[in-house]
């Protein structure tokens, strides 16, 4: 019964912490504003077909638009995005509006 309970015990711990691992914070300003131009892709049904942290770019597609992001640190410490739409615009005018308020959204202001 004592080696039941511990297991018991264990697999408890075991979920819990796997629960946490999941549940990931971005702990820059950098990082915060790359999740929230990704998360903003993915809400707008954009596809994502890229991402090069190393020049800062997360590129997608949708409806035959293609867009991309692009994040960067400034020499005064903030963080700069910018989001781009080449091809079919004409398809959804709104599109890069709306992804503009998901980011917006998930900045927090």
């Amino acid at each position: 019964m004592r080696s039941i309970c511990g297991f018991l015990l264990l697999a408890l711990a075991a979920g819990l912490i796997a629960g946490c691992a999941g549940q990931v914070v971005p702990n820059t300003p950098y990082e915060r504003a790359w999740a929230a131009a990704r998360n903003a892709f993915l809400d707008q049904g954009v596809r994502v077909m890229g991402e090069e942290r190393s020049t800062g770019t997360i590129s997608g597609t949708k409806s035959g638009i293609n867009l991309a992001a692009y994040v960067h640190n400034q020499a005064d410490g903030s963080v700069r995005v910018e989001f781009r739409t080449v091809g079919a615009t004409q398809v959804d005018p709104q599109l890069i509006e709306r992804i503009y308020e998901s980011y917006e959204k998930y900045m927090g202001r």
